[in-house]
């Protein structure tokens, strides 16, 4: 198979220094802002963002080495297959992320809901659309039924990075 290779479009600035502290997952990070600076040669592609409220960011977690196809997921005991899980020591390094898009400056966008690393290199953007991205139907939860508790107070576990 050809090797797939990506470029960065831009870098995410947050005030999240290491993963010690930073929030696991977006929509607990509500009070987490940031910006993503999309490279100049990019910016372009920025027109008509401003209408959406949210954002789904792709990025590279740069931080993270090697990978694990077993990790015990921050809300479980129990060792999960990494697919079924949302760690970011995985075969490919890439996040996807949900932010609030507050507003766009140029080449910059500011956001909350920030849950990840400063420096981080953006890979893409795309509006979050909930009649596309939620289809209406039953959505199974697989091994998190019944979990749900608010993962607010949980910070990044140095064991996924």
């Amino acid at each position: 198979m050809k090797k797939v290779v990506f470029t960065p479009i831009g870098i995410i600035h947050s005030p999240f220094k290491t993963s010690k502290g930073t929030p696991v997952q977006s929509p607990h990070a509500k009070e987490a802002e940031g910006t993503v600076e999309v490279f100049p040669e990019y910016a372009e592609g920025l027109a008509d963002l401003d209408g959406f409220s949210h954002l789904l960011l792709l990025y590279h977690f740069h931080k993270s080495e090697g990978f694990n196809l077993k990790v015990t997921p921050f809300l479980d005991s129990e060792v999960r297959g990494v697919f079924a899980t949302r760690a970011p020591r995985r075969p490919n390094s890439i996040g996807l992320s949900i932010t609030k898009l507050v507003r766009i400056e140029d080449n910059v966008i500011h956001v909350k809901w920030l849950d990840i690393l400063d420096g981080t290199p953006l890979l893409d953007i795309k509006p979050y659309v909930n009649f596309f991205d939620n289809p209406g139907e039953e959505i199974r939860t697989g091994w998190l039924t019944g979990k749900k508790q608010s993962a607010s107070k949980i910070k990044a576990d140095k064991r996924f990075l």
